[in-house]
């Protein structure tokens, strides 16, 4: 082969090995990576009427950044990149699309939010009202007969005439029916007001439990008597609940609880002031420390399912983090009365 062919052959496969170098940018992979995200000051964030925000140190919200792999070079980016966990899609989002994975997130942040301002208003001896409002559709499962009738995102009002505010109501008058009955659904989808008969089908064969296979979550209003405004931004999910909490209540008291420290943390919320489990934790806490995070709080392991303290612990150990205090509480009180008890920061 001459000098010219040689050179003809060099650039076809060149020419071919960047197409197919292009090509790969527009395949998809099914997964997702997580890593330490943001620590985020939450005095801008939260302003609550004739509250104080002159705080010496500060409450910090925690993220994680979740990243899809839109491609196998951002796949091959995870196996090497530090603190950086791959995830499959379905473990992620289920079988949700992008758009209900997205509604769903933005409704849990709209109830971590909520929850925070009940749990902190009561933790401060505010008085605040709320009414549930219909049950959140959060998830459809496959086997559901209602998969193509009913939405994530939509809100279910009457089953058979009924009214139900909560989802726990609608679990129990389900759990009486059996596989094979029909209901009768009442739901808003958007604006719109539909009905539709469902069947009700087996959901556990062990247990025997049935439903119309849909998982359920509260949704609700609130009246509280002092405005609280949260700007979560581009945030989505329930676990900022705890922090949100404390930023609430500390611009309420008198006393400021950060005491030049610089606070941050995790956990859900609920309307009662229960802090509960997170994902991700691991990542939050390497977050923390890159960040001169003093103290850290996360959720108390209380059942045997629950790994936060475990998980948290285990990574605290590899990592050989000394200068962080890491706190586990399961409510909001614990928060507060650990804050109460601190010393000045000198």
């Amino acid at each position: 082969m001459n000098k010219s062919r040689k050179s003809i052959f060099s650039k076809k496969w060149l020419t071919i090995l960047f197409g197919v170098l292009i090509v790969l940018l527009f395949i998809p992979t099914p997964y997702y990576l997580n890593q330490p995200g943001s620590i985020e000051a939450l005095a801008p964030k939260v302003t609550v009427e004739d509250g104080t925000k002159s705080e010496k140190g500060s409450l910090n919200l925690t993220t994680v950044y979740s990243i899809k792999a839109n491609n196998p070079y951002i796949y091959l980016y995870g196996l090497v990149a530090p603190h950086t966990e791959i995830r499959k899609e379905e473990e992620v989002k289920g079988n949700l699309s992008d758009a209900e994975y997205n509604k769903l997130l933005l409704h849990m942040m709209d109830t971590s939010k909520q929850n925070a301002i009940i749990a902190s208003l009561h933790e401060a001896g505010k008085k605040v009202e709320f009414n549930y409002n219909g049950i959140f559709v959060a998830q459809v499962l496959e086997n559901s007969k209602a998969k193509s009738i009913i939405e994530v995102g939509d809100i279910i009002q009457k089953v058979d005439g009924k009214e139900f505010t909560k989802s726990t109501e609608l679990i129990a008058y389900l759990r009486e029916k059996q596989a094979g009955d029909k209901v009768q659904l009442e739901f808003m989808h958007g604006k719109e007001k539909k009905e539709a008969t469902v069947e009700v089908i087996e959901l556990d064969k062990k247990t025997g439990q049935v439903g119309i296979g849909i998982a359920p979550e509260d949704n609700m209003t609130i009246k509280p008597s002092i405005d609280v405004a949260i700007n979560s931004e581009n945030i989505g999910g329930p676990s900022a609940g705890l922090m949100f909490s404390l930023e609430v209540y500390n611009q309420i008291v008198e006393e400021d609880l950060t005491k030049g420290y610089k606070i941050a943390g995790t956990g859900t919320m609920d309307a009662e002031g229960n802090v509960g489990q997170i994902g991700g934790i691991q990542h939050k806490i390497v977050a923390a420390h890159k960040e001169d995070v003093d103290i850290f709080f996360y959720p108390r392991d209380i059942t045997e399912y629950d790994t936060n303290e475990k998980e948290i612990k285990e990574q605290v150990r590899e990592e050989g983090y000394k200068d962080i205090k890491i706190v586990p509480v399961s409510t909001l009180k614990e928060a507060v009365q650990y804050l109460e008890k601190l010393p000045e920061k000198k």
